[in-house]
């Protein structure tokens, strides 16, 4: 099985694929330092790296005479929560620059794979933008491929992470939907001795190597902002809401809603990360329990990329590739549970 990677990013579809069994041929990507990390990290000379916009590419000079699936999570900004779109069919598929679906559809339609793993943000099935995300499957399925839509969470599925995301296992000749992938993990209500679950994987084992001076960066001190303090007297696990229910403190509070979740999160060792972001902001988290911003190689593990994996740019761009990636490891749960059923 071989497999052709759309908007690859840094690579996180790329080496779950890989670790799935199932052979790069060709990546896709726009932006010049993440086409530089997949580079750095190519295992293989026959994968062709393609630097292009996807709408300039030609397709059918990619050769698949063996048997191929496509994968690819399109840009998720007209998709996110902070980003719900007008309903407005034409302008949704094709005029909005950043809506890349109809891309996705013509990937499919040119190169005819075998099947197909698309990957985008939770609130894809938000009412906002469900008629659009039935339109998306619908074009797909014209072309004679069943679709099957399936919600996951990175951590029940060994991920250090809890990252929600939809994934469309698309299998050619209308052969109907495939069964949902089962998890691996569970939280502690689901995970005992009567399940076969694993609890939730903490952060701890994946990234605590990294807390050493060996791996410090300039960028992880925060101890002259302006939230440092309140940072300071956040329990592990918790966010700014806790400051309000501390004893003996006397910083500043914040109203309960009053900021997003994410403002000053803090990890808690044992348990999974919240979602790594691709843009925060200086008080978003999730903050190391030691009072610090995470590491590049701390945030890398969180995703599950490999150790000693490599990225290319400076800290923002890093941060930007990481939290725009697919964990590596739920890519190849996903993607091996696509390929059981080609």
């Amino acid at each position: 099985m071989t497999c052709i990677s759309l908007f690859s990013g840094a690579g996180g579809l790329d080496v779950g694929a890989t670790q799935a069994g199932v052979e790069v041929i060709a990546c896709i990507e726009n932006d010049a330092d993440c086409v530089k990390t997949l580079k750095l990290n190519r295992s293989s000379k026959t994968t062709n790296i393609i630097h292009s916009d996807v709408r300039d590419v030609d397709f059918s000079v990619l050769d698949i005479s063996r048997p191929c699936i496509v994968i690819g999570g399109p840009p998720c900004q007209p998709f996110s929560k902070n980003g719900y779109w007008i309903k407005n069919v034409n302008r949704l598929i094709e005029s909005d620059p950043r809506n890349l679906l109809g891309q996705f559809i013509r990937a499919i339609s040119e190169l005819r794979p075998t099947g197909f793993l698309f990957e985008n943000v939770e609130s894809i099935l938000h009412p906002t933008n469900r008629s659009t995300f039935e339109i998306f499957l619908s074009a797909l399925e014209s072309q004679d491929y069943s679709c099957t839509t399936y919600r996951a969470n990175a951590a029940d599925f060994g991920v250090p992470q809890k990252r929600k995301r939809v994934f469309v296992f698309g299998t050619a000749g209308r052969r109907g939907d495939i069964p949902a992938p089962v998890p691996t993990h569970g939280d502690h209500h689901t995970s005992n001795l009567f399940s076969d679950l694993q609890p939730h994987s903490g952060v701890r084992t994946h990234i605590e190597k990294y807390d050493s001076p060996r791996y410090s960066e300039p960028e992880e001190d925060a101890s002259s902002g302006t939230y440092f303090f309140e940072l300071t007297n956040i329990p592990p696990g918790k966010n700014y809401m806790a400051l309000s229910h501390l004893t003996n403190y006397s910083g500043r509070q914040f109203r309960d809603g009053s900021r997003f979740w994410n403002f000053l999160n803090k990890l808690h060792p044992d348990h999974p990360s919240i979602t790594i972001a691709a843009q925060p902001g200086p008080w978003v988290g999730p903050f190391h329990w030691n009072n610090r911003r995470l590491r590049v190689p701390e945030a890398s593990a969180i995703q599950t990329f490999p150790d000693g994996y490599r990225f290319h740019g400076n800290r923002r761009s890093i941060q930007r590739q990481i939290g725009n990636a697919v964990p590596c490891l739920l890519a190849r749960h996903m993607i091996s549970h696509l390929t059981r059923y080609l």
